[in-house]
């Protein structure tokens, strides 16, 4: 049985886009191509597809997962293809089971917390709640170091295991609070200029300043300005301060206070 690429596309709730783009990798080739140039995909390719979609929930870049696969069917070769694409189907289930039970725990926190914000009697029991359970600072090791390199990584892995289990937890709610207090000046339509987006801004930067492997001297003042600029442009840290709103008071506050 084979599918068009429009089928296989449609059914992976991908684009045809993007498996051409699989294919130039060597990540998911099509099982035929016809003469018209048209793509087919039998059932192994789409289990092919299967594991990269997986491995690419697990937040890994399409670099490593190249790796992981080439590694992956290495291993397999000289068995049975359905009995070794079983046996890798089996790997990456125990991994989404392990992350669907690092999520469920992470639930489990959030739903403690709003429990002891909502109830007056635990209003004080923050840290009674294990809030903070579940929530693992390596998950963007990946992306870190395609960023800022293996060192940054390193150095930065180095002081979070330093920290005792009670200094980690006051520094995350730290920056929760400093991370709700800019949301809630973003709300209040504070000017970047105000003072109390400066008393933030200041605040924001002596958190900074905090992290090993910051850049010092000249180069940290630009360093900050090009994370302001990140915050806006990847969601993922605008949602920290709110949305994209609260993410560009951040970022003009920060360059009002380093110009100043």
């Amino acid at each position: 049985m084979e599918y068009s690429i429009q089928e296989t596309a449609r059914a992976a709730g991908t684009t045809s886009r993007t498996l051409r783009h699989y294919d130039s990798l060597g990540l998911v080739r099509p099982s035929r191509v016809g003469g018209n140039g048209y793509r087919f995909y039998d059932d192994r390719a789409l289990v092919r597809l299967q594991r990269v979609l997986l491995l690419r929930e697990l937040g890994l870049g399409l670099d490593r997962i190249a790796e992981v696969l080439a590694a992956q069917d290495a291993r397999g070769e000289g068995s049975d293809p359905a009995a070794a694409e079983a046996t890798l189907l089996t790997a990456h289930l125990e991994l989404l089971r392990r992350e669907r039970g690092r999520i469920d725990t992470q639930i489990g926190a959030v739903q403690r917390t709003i429990a002891a914000l909502t109830s007056p009697h635990e209003r004080t029991g923050l840290m009674n709640a294990n809030m903070f359970e579940g929530f693992d600072h390596t998950a963007h090791r990946e992306e870190v170091t395609e960023r800022w390199g293996k060192d940054a990584y390193a150095k930065s892995d180095r002081w979070w295991r330093g920290l005792t289990g009670s200094e980690q937890q006051r520094w995350q709610q730290d920056v929760g609070a400093l991370n709700a207090d800019w949301s809630a000046a973003a709300d209040a339509g504070e000017d970047p200029a105000s003072e109390v987006s400066q008393a933030l801004a200041a605040r924001h930067i002596a958190w900074l300043e905090g992290f090993p492997g910051a850049p010092s001297g000249e180069q940290f003042f630009p360093y900050v300005r090009g994370l302001g600029e990140m915050y806006v442009a990847d969601e993922r840290f605008a949602a920290n301060y709110g949305g994209v709103k609260g993410a560009t008071l951040v970022r003009d506050a920060l360059r009002v206070f380093t110009a100043s």
